[in-house]
């Protein structure tokens, strides 16, 4: 089990390695993390190669006890690459170059970017293959992070157009046919002929900004392959490989699971608050996170940035209370974090990050966040094989990026974001304490007893028939508004009734639509068992006709009084369809007659605390969370403000 901090020595002073690193040993660390910015101090100038600094490092490392995951450097490439070789800058959607002095700012379709990225990879890991102390490589650093994974140079105009020529068969007939160009006149006679997606008046076709999205994923995670492929060639058989996932993942336009296929495991970096915000994120929105991260390669995951001061790059965000950090990392345990390490070790007094503070803060004092770190890493060791063991779900929620990008380009409604109608289903099965995965469309679920499929507006003939077998067999399916209207080419199914390839097992039909803008709602309320029941719905509404279904929630709207949710029974399970941004508290209502029906293991807690469970050899423990400031109980156990316990469970 590695616990450890991420440490930057090239950021201080010499002589101060040896009094870190005994710090960062009487912490309880067993792991450093280093290098993934230090590219010009290991080639200063152009194929003068000069390891070192970091022998040094890694040999008083050693001397501790202390493992390293070495950072491959080539987030930030030196000056002097810049200088000689321009083109390998990204551009923005306006033509303008993004110049050296931050991060990332390379184009990952610069075949000179590419050829020296090899070749300062080749050269570490080749110095370093058969260093013990380094269990595991990090490829790059944050792919896609902070806008870094869109350019609009002409190397991507070109690349995109040749990725468009090898996906329609060098046949622009059978493009034209698949987007529609005959609309606006828009035809093309040849590939050359093809734009990218930059401004224009009024927008454009949404085929081309689908196949656009899948180029940018393409050309991400083909660089990320292959600096993995160069690493996994040169390793020592002891050594690993991983990269780092950031934060706002389904913001992105790269699909992480294929990103991370050829990889050994996955890691994440965890910052529930960040610059800005006043308050974290609910504790809902960082169990996601987490889920959505084991569920990549479908297992265990490190973190290898975990917050534990206050971070901002310009602005500085919320100050996590005294545990809160601590119970941060122990809900990352709970949730299949199996090694962690805490971002940063110091905080840096020079540079863009001199508001992202670390254990040990810009006065050198070995304070309150020092010793808070030193019990987590002490707490949790005892626990390494509950943490190994692996995590079994009955429900999981569904995603699929296809369709996050074609949302991203048509949002249809001002207040719509996928985050948060994933959220929207997640939240009322997470308050019930229950283990979810997070996975994509194409995994396989029929292990599963319940899918949370969120604003699937992409479902094709295949997924359709997927989705109807797991219904058939005994599955529940819980879909919100806009399922089903699309293709896998971003165009609407044509002479087919909404919700497509999904109507059949919802039993319903819906022949319109209205956008809610934001701010505004409509109130719906209960039939049948929930007659009484009121609430408001807001971002999209969905006018359903039942078919089959039986309506539970109409709208309360004079002019459309019709259904708004609605169960259908088909075959042995059910289909729960959410036509509109339902509230939680209305869901949890059906979440809750959900896990009783299928008999899904769940836990009553307090709001503000979470109880995960894991087993180990038959045995059950329970995570628990206080997420607030005040004293909650779980059964006999009293919890403080943000206090964490694990506990062997009698039942």
């Amino acid at each position: 089990m590695y616990l450890g901090v991420d440490y930057y020595p090239e950021h201080w002073p010499k002589e101060m390695l040896e009094q870190d690193l005994n710090g960062i040993k009487d912490l309880g660390a067993n792991i450093i993390r280093i290098g993934e910015f230090a590219w010009h101090l290991m080639e200063s100038e152009e194929g003068e190669y000069d390891f070192t600094f970091f022998d040094e490092v890694i040999a008083k490392a050693k001397e501790r006890g202390l493992s390293v995951m070495f950072g491959t450097p080539t987030a930030t490439f030196p000056a002097w690459l810049a200088k000689k070789h321009p083109s390998i800058l990204s551009e923005d959607e306006n033509g303008q170059k993004r110049v050296f002095g931050g991060r990332r700012q390379y184009c990952f379709n610069s075949k000179i970017y590419r050829e020296y990225s090899a070749k300062i990879t080749r050269k570490l890991v080749e110095h370093y293959q058969n260093e013990e102390a380094i269990v595991a490589w990090q490829i790059d650093n944050e792919f896609g992070h902070e806008g870094s994974d869109m350019c609009y140079c002409n190397q991507c105009h070109q690349g995109f157009q040749e990725f468009l020529a090898r996906k329609y068969d060098g046949s622009i007939a059978k493009l034209n046919e698949t987007y529609g160009t005959i609309f606006w006149g828009q035809t093309y006679n040849d590939f050359s002929e093809i734009p990218m997606p930059t401004k224009t008046i009024t927008t454009h076709n949404p085929s081309l900004e689908l196949d656009w999205a899948r180029f940018r994923s393409f050309s991400v995670n083909s660089y990320a392959h292959e600096q993995t492929e160069i690493v996994k060639e040169l390793k020592g058989a002891h050594q690993q490989v991983t990269t780092n996932v950031s934060g706002g993942f389904f913001d992105k336009w790269f699909d992480h699971e294929e990103n991370v296929k050829p990889m050994d495991f996955v890691s994440y970096d965890n910052y529930p608050v960040w610059g800005g915000l006043a308050e974290p994120i609910t504790p809902a929105a960082i169990a996601l996170n987490h889920d959505f991260n084991r569920g990549l390669l479908d297992k265990n995951f490190w973190i290898v940035e975990e917050l534990m001061g206050a971070q901002g790059h310009n602005v500085i965000g919320y100050l996590p209370r005294p545990n809160q950090a601590a119970m941060w990392s122990y809900q990352a345990f709970a949730h299949g974090c199996t090694d962690l390490l805490y971002f940063r070790w110091r905080g840096m007094t020079k540079g863009a990050e001199q508001f992202c503070y670390g254990v040990v803060d810009h006065d050198n004092h070995y304070g309150r966040k020092y010793k808070e770190v030193q019990s987590v890493f002490e707490t949790i060791r005892p626990y390494e094989e509950v943490l190994q063991s692996p995590i079994e779900s009955d429900v999981a929620l569904l995603y699929d990026y296809d369709n996050i990008w074609s949302w991203r380009f048509q949002t249809q409604t001002e207040s719509y974001d996928f985050m948060n109608e994933a959220l929207r289903l997640y939240t009322p099965f997470y308050n019930l304490n229950v283990n979810i995965d997070v996975v994509p469309t194409t995994r396989d679920f029929s292990k599963y007893k319940v899918l949370l499929v969120p604003t699937l507006q992409i479902i094709d003939e295949e997924l359709g028939e997927r989705l109807k077998e797991f219904v058939s067999s005994g599955g529940t399916v819980y879909f919100s508004y806009r399922t089903g209207i699309k293709d896998k080419n971003n165009n609407i199914h044509f002479q087919k009734t909404l919700p497509g390839f999904a109507a059949e097992i919802s039993g319903i039909t819906i022949h319109e639509i209205e956008s809610l803008s934001s701010g505004e709602s409509v109130r719906i309320k209960g039939e049948g068992k929930y007659e009484g029941r009121t609430g408001e719905c807001t971002t999209w509404r969905d006018i359903i006709t039942p078919q089959a279904a039986k309506t539970l929630y109409r709208y309360d709207d004079p002019f459309y009084p019709e259904a708004a949710v609605t169960k259908n029974v088909y075959g042995k399970g059910s289909v729960y369809y959410l036509g509109a941004g339902i509230g939680e508290e209305i869901i949890q209502d059906f979440a809750e007659e959900t896990v009783e029906d299928h008999v899904i293991p769940y836990q009553v807690s307090e709001k503000g605390v979470e109880v995960y469970s894991r087993k180990l050899n038959g045995a059950n423990y329970h995570f628990l969370m206080n997420h607030t400031e005040t004293v909650k109980a779980f059964k006999d156990i009293t919890l403080q403000p943000y206090e964490s316990k694990i506990v062997k469970a009698e039942d």
